[in-house]
């Protein structure tokens, strides 16, 4: 399951970070919550794919957020390169 991937993984969440993140090249998978606002997440998922990053889409920022240890929801978490 993505988000097991996610809970085992060193991250970064949010789109600003992640955004950062892939311009240093510090990042091989991007996972994006469905239920997200698509003006949160579009310029990083466009940003992926135009550099070749994996996206993987998810059902819900809620779990996403739990995935990543935290008590809130994240819309986008990055996997980085380790």
């Amino acid at each position: 399951m993505s988000y097991d991937r996610v809970r085992d993984s060193q991250t970064i969440i949010g789109t600003k970070q992640t955004v950062k993140a892939m311009q240093a090249g510090s990042v091989k998978e991007l996972f994006v919550a469905l239920d997200a606002d698509n003006w949160v997440t579009d310029s990083a998922i466009s940003f992926a794919r135009e550099i070749g990053i994996p996206v993987i889409l998810v059902e819900s920022k809620k779990e996403l957020g739990k995935a990543c240890g935290i008590h809130v929801g994240a819309a986008v978490v990055a996997i980085t390169v380790e």
